[in-house]
């Protein structure tokens, strides 16, 4: 969750707010003079109340939802349900009822919850689908040391992903990631390029924990400091340190420049999925894993389209790192946020790059 960022220097969570028109971008850079400086963080941090509540468990993807009840700006209603995977409870949330399907996948320590003012505004255009990944958010988290070192892992979040399109979206779809969720959403288009129409990645994850690279005279000291972590008290009582509303504020205003706005509200968001049974062991055992694919890797073998976003001063991945995968063939965009709160871009990005892949025939829409 949000409290690893001083140790996994990666964690973002979805920017949201919608109204302004794209119609073409190519290695853009987004002029702050233009923006309303309001609710957005470069590193995505929304600041913005539920959508939904904590969901009541229920057996075969049993329905529950609130409905958005501001009557001077009706949203489409939102869903939140639960989905059987391999025996897992995986809880999700799903608005709109045409146009492209678009799965978005939050960060480390996020949840589906961080997209709710992304979700109602393209669910008016899209069918919209926000999963939280197993051992995330509400989602169930099986004990590492009872399901194998190998569970936590890209591999096994794509192929999440890929069965959640299968089995609960039940087409191609639209992957939608942000910062960790970025190469889950990658690992799930290098697995089956079938299902991924294309990928918009917000602030990707740049892995700088990856044992590829750490230097090799620190790689035995990371390692032994890993291990101290997940196999002694010391990890448990370190997250029991971090795992706190004021260690938890104390992250957040790394992340803002007007710390005004980090609330009571918007740490309680982070905080409360991370107390979850199983939660510590699923932190630690994340923060333990430096192998694994990274994005660089990845890349060049997707087939669809790509669009990378990034907050130009993101505090803990320079953008200046972010830019060299702008440069890959299979990326066609690199798009440059600017460093202070503009919710009114990220959604119309969204809506501009699905809307032109949706139009190729070759990228047309089939049931799977």
């Amino acid at each position: 969750m949000l409290m690893a960022a001083a140790t996994f220097n990666s964690l973002t969570l979805p920017f949201s707010k919608p109204e302004f028109p794209f119609s073409s971008i190519a290695r853009t850079h987004i002029p702050t003079a233009t923006l309303n400086l309001s609710r957005f963080r470069p590193t995505g941090f929304l600041l913005c109340s539920l959508s939904s509540d904590h969901p009541t468990t229920a057996a075969g993807g049993q329905l529950h939802h609130k409905t958005n009840t501001n009557s001077t700006d009706p949203q489409p209603q939102i869903h939140t349900c639960t989905w059987n995977w391999k025996g897992y409870s995986i809880r999700y949330q799903c608005s709109g009822s045409s146009g492209p399907a678009l799965v978005l996948v939050h960060g480390f320590g996020a949840n589906s919850n961080h997209w709710r003012k992304n979700i109602p505004v393209l669910a008016k255009s899209h069918r919209v689908y926000a999963i939280d990944l197993i051992g995330y958010g509400y989602s169930d988290k099986p004990n590492p040391r009872e399901v194998g070192d190998s569970f936590y892992t890209f591999e096994t979040w794509g192929s999440q992903l890929n069965d959640f399109c299968s089995s609960v979206v039940k087409d191609k779809a639209f992957f939608i990631c942000n910062s960790i969720g970025g190469l889950v959403g990658l690992q799930a288009a290098v697995a089956k390029p079938e299902i991924c129409r294309g990928l918009f990645l917000l602030n990707i994850s740049l892995r700088m924990l990856h044992v590829k690279k750490q230097p090799w005279f620190g790689r035995p000291f990371i390692a032994s400091f890993q291990s101290l972590l997940r196999n002694t008290a010391v990890g448990k009582l370190f997250f029991g340190s971090v795992a706190t509303p004021e260690s938890v504020r104390s992250i957040l205003c790394q992340c803002y420049h007007d710390t005004s706005q980090v609330t009571k509200e918007l740490v309680q968001i982070i905080l409360h999925p991370g107390l979850e049974p199983g939660a510590v062991d699923v932190f630690l055992e994340f923060i333990c894993y430096s192998g694994g694919p990274l994005p660089e890797e990845l890349l060049p073998q997707v087939e669809c389209p790509v669009l990378i976003a990034w907050g130009d001063k993101d505090p803990w991945e320079s953008i200046e790192l972010g830019r060299a995968y702008g440069d890959l063939d299979t990326v066609e965009d690199f798009v440059v946020l600017p460093n202070d709160e503009a919710p009114h871009l990220v959604n119309p990005l969204v809506e501009s790059f699905v809307s032109r892949h949706s139009k190729s025939p070759a990228n047309a829409s089939t049931t799977i």
